[in-house]
């Protein structure tokens, strides 16, 4: 039977995630999952897609505190719980414009200087609540600064087969996935319309389209052809090609490794491979 294999949490968009062994799901996906954000000038999120040196930041939750890094920088400290009379800004992400808290310029600073770039660190405001597409969704679904949806499943079996097509061994941080099942085939997500991981139901409306993020080394920030060459040749539909499956979830709870992964409803293959 599939299970919960792991579990990634990216607390600031965009930048190197946490793996857990068990995580609270909220009304948002997994707490404290893309709750703060870089914008430009603009007030436009930023991304590895243009400025790949993100991915070169890393974070860890300690106490009740998000520790930043980054090489050759002093270690940046923030409150996971910001205070709620920061001033904000309206941020774009793609389409959806957010109410959005500025951290401070103690933040701002930093993370100009490591990328050389004038950026602002932001948080979702408490009182914003950013629905999710209604064309995939319910209408009280929500997410924070996700791309669109709240949670990203992938399969341990699809990245084991297209690292073979590759002749490679990319690790499934290139694809920044939420949520990695193993014990089922190869692309068996892309079947599933409805599932339980323990005792948290999600429906799968949307396979993700890749951008070139997945070709980011994230360890170096350089960027190479591998494996968005390969998915254009395995995995490509109306132009764009696909890795993983967006999902929603049904209530809030609990998730931790090993849970039990139960296949309610399937339905054709998405994309149509």
């Amino acid at each position: 039977m599939p299970r919960l294999s792991a579990i990634f949490i990216y607390p600031i968009k965009s930048v190197t995630g946490i793996q857990v062994n068990a995580w609270e799901v909220t009304e948002t996906g997994l707490k404290y999952d893309r709750q703060w954000m870089l914008i430009d000038s603009q007030q436009q999120f930023l991304s590895q897609r243009h400025t790949p040196k993100m991915t070169l930041i890393k974070t860890q939750i300690k106490g009740q505190q998000l520790i930043v890094s980054a090489p050759e920088q002093k270690d940046l400290t923030l409150s996971l719980e910001p205070a709620q009379n920061l001033q904000t800004v309206t941020a774009t992400v793609w389409d959806d414009q957010c109410t959005a808290q500025l951290i401070g310029s103690e933040a701002d600073q930093w993370f100009s200087d490591f990328l050389q770039i004038p950026c602002r660190l932001v948080h979702q405001a408490k009182t914003s609540i950013r629905t999710v597409n209604q064309k995939y969704a319910l209408a009280n679904d929500q997410t924070a600064f996700s791309d669109g949806f709240p949670f990203l499943i992938t399969s341990e079996a699809s990245l084991a087969l297209l690292n073979q097509q590759m002749g490679l061994d990319l690790s499934m941080q290139r694809f920044r996935p939420n949520l990695v099942i193993a014990d089922c085939a190869s692309y068996a997500e892309d079947t599933w319309r409805k599932i339980s991981i323990g005792t948290v139901n999600f429906r799968l409306p949307k396979p993700c389209s890749r951008c070139s993020v997945p070709q980011i080394d994230p360890e170096t920030a350089i960027n190479n052809k591998e494996p968005l060459r390969t998915l254009s040749r395995t995995r490509k539909w109306q132009s764009k090609v696909y890795f993983g499956q967006n999902a929603l979830h049904d209530q809030q709870g609990q998730l931790q490794i090993n849970d039990l992964v139960n296949i309610i409803e399937i339905g054709p293959a998405q994309p149509p491979l």
